[in-house]
């Protein structure tokens, strides 16, 4: 069978969605198979995937992701390498493709956190835009031959969002990237962390509930004497801009915003920090908290979603809108030496449930029973 994976997305520009396709190609290729694939990305990350072996090949595919010429021309491009199972790792299948596909679907934020305020084209076009990618969504779920969910709980989300059936879902974990642990010399003082200090990597969406935490920072601030920072690394957009303005208006001086950062530079925060710190209200997957667990960071997590799902007992919950609670539950595991040692032996364990070859072998199982039923 020769499968085609969209790796338009593959690599560490694109966040989350990027590492997990460049993971997925990197193990699926070390899995010894009778099949092929053909693996498409675009012009400016062509160079982040060299195939070592016979089976795997790459193929241009230098559209757009979210772009009328991806719904246009996307099927017939692919119509010309032969394939005969797609595996599309976000959910934007374009809508006449009809060969045989699996899709991953990672969330479904749209439906309970819409972001119409970062619409620069006014309520009309966001209205218009996100109505289109909701149905580009049902498309492919109903269209698809199984789909692939990165936990219980968005699997059940999908299933009582969009009424799929639960048997033609397969949950396949992701684990703690590997590319980015051999890099720890970056100076982060350069950044302006000057103290030790909380951590959060990720983008700043109303659902990240970024705003309760950086609330929930000043209490701990007062508590702590000012002993301690709140460093919070993501991407720059509209999101960090307008908490950025709201930071300045206050007078907080705790928090510092990194930007985007390259991949050394977000290990040594990584591994210079003294706690981690995920409030969101919603995600598919804590794959941000993960990473800091596997590295001996103490995690405070939101209970919220599917963080106790893939934490367990490795973390302290608190109700994401609860910002005394999520500040009471800061100080407690920076102060508390004992508690933060349990915390990272639970991780140890927890750990043990996450690979990506676990994550690749099950992938090839769906791509072979959907191969069997085309």
């Amino acid at each position: 069978m020769r499968i085609g994976i969209d790796a338009r997305m593959l690599g560490p520009h694109t966040g989350g969605l990027g590492r997990y396709t460049l993971e997925l190609v990197r193990h699926l290729e070390k899995l010894e198979t009778r099949h092929e694939y053909v693996i498409f990305l675009r012009q400016d990350n062509w160079h982040r995937c060299e195939p070592a072996t016979a089976y795997m090949r790459k193929a241009l595919l230098n559209v757009p992701w979210y772009s009328i010429e991806e719904q246009l021309r996307v099927g017939a491009i692919l119509q010309k390498e032969h394939v005969d199972l797609m595996h599309f790792p976000h959910w934007n299948v374009p809508l006449f493709y009809r060969k045989p596909f699996v899709v991953t679907i990672h969330d479904l934020i749209m439906w309970h956190f819409p972001r119409e305020e970062a619409s620069t084209h006014g309520p009309l076009v966001y209205w218009l835009k996100d109505a289109a990618s909701r149905l580009v969504v049902r498309s492919a779920a109903r269209r698809a031959k199984h789909i692939l969910t990165t936990s219980e709980y968005t699997k059940n989300d999908i299933h009582e969002t969009l009424g799929v059936g639960k048997e033609r879902m397969t949950v396949t974990y992701q684990a703690p990237f590997e590319e980015i642990s051999r890099f720890r010399d970056f100076e982060i003082s350069k950044l302006g962390v000057t103290k030790p200090y909380v951590l959060y990597v990720g983008n700043a969406y109303p659902h990240k509930n970024l705003g309760r935490l950086v609330d929930a920072w000043q209490i701990v601030e007062e508590k702590t004497h000012g002993a301690y920072q709140l460093v919070l690394v993501g991407k720059e957009n509209y999101f960090y801009e307008k908490l950025s303005r709201n930071i300045q208006k206050s007078g907080r001086h705790g928090v510092v915003l990194t930007g985007f950062v390259e991949d050394h530079t977000l290990e040594a925060l990584y591994a210079n920090a003294r706690l981690y710190v995920a409030p969101s209200m919603y995600e598919g997957f804590a794959l941000s908290a993960l990473e800091a667990i596997a590295r001996g960071i103490p995690v405070v997590a939101s209970s919220a979603s599917c963080f106790p799902e893939v934490l367990g007992e490795s973390a302290l919950y608190v109700h994401p809108e609860n910002v005394l609670q999520i500040a009471d539950a800061l100080c407690a595991v920076l102060d508390n030496e004992s508690l933060r040692a349990e915390l990272r032996e639970r991780g140890v364990e927890e750990l043990k449930r996450y690979s990506w070859e676990s994550l690749a072998r099950r992938t090839l199982h769906v791509y072979e029973a959907a191969g069997r039923a085309s």
